[in-house]
């Protein structure tokens, strides 16, 4: 009969320990999404040809937290700017001075090398040439004739910044880390 009860103990302690282990994989796990990286997944073609529709990206949520974003990263935008979370390139920082000048890209007197470019460069909204005041960015699209970026937003609050792409892990033949 002792048995009988030892091992029924045993079974409910063994129940027990198996779900506390799961809780609590799942909460560092959602933690882990919320706040360190995430999948996301790419919704337009604006940064064609660095990124297309339907590819499925790693975003770094953590390193943002103890460095600033710098020029040509990817990143991830998800603010008041606009009602869709956008993935745009960094094209000038705090204190740059950007100007858009027949078709090219000029930051601080001088012209970009723009390798990942699709299409040509118009000013759009913004009067150039153009100051980035202090807690902002101005970003763009690889696909410069068809994005919705700075030039139509006008410049995207440093707080708007969710992340910075940092992996393709989909699809398979272009799976690996991003560069320009």
């Amino acid at each position: 009969m002792k048995a009988e009860t030892s091992q029924r103990k045993n079974w409910k302690k063994e129940i027990r320990e198996w779900f506390v282990s799961l809780a609590f994989a799942i909460i560092v796990a959602m933690l882990f999404q919320t706040y360190v990286y995430a999948q996301s997944e790419v919704h337009n073609v604006s940064m064609q040809n660095t990124l297309v529709e339907g590819q499925r990206l790693i975003e770094d949520k953590w390193s943002y937290r103890f460095h600033e974003p710098e020029h040509g990263d990817i990143v991830i935008i998800n603010g008041p700017e606009s009602d869709l979370r956008l993935i745009k390139r960094v094209i000038a920082l705090p204190g740059d001075i950007l100007d858009i000048r027949r078709g090219e890209v000029y930051l601080n007197g001088n012209k970009l090398s723009e390798a990942y470019v699709k299409g040509q460069t118009l000013a759009g909204n913004v009067e150039m040439p153009f100051t980035v005041q202090p807690g902002q960015l101005f970003v763009m699209g690889d696909n410069r004739e068809h994005s919705m970026d700075s030039r139509t937003l006008g410049p995207i609050a440093r707080t708007s910044i969710e992340g910075r792409a940092v992996f393709r892990i989909w699809p398979i033949p272009k799976f690996g880390p991003l560069s320009e």
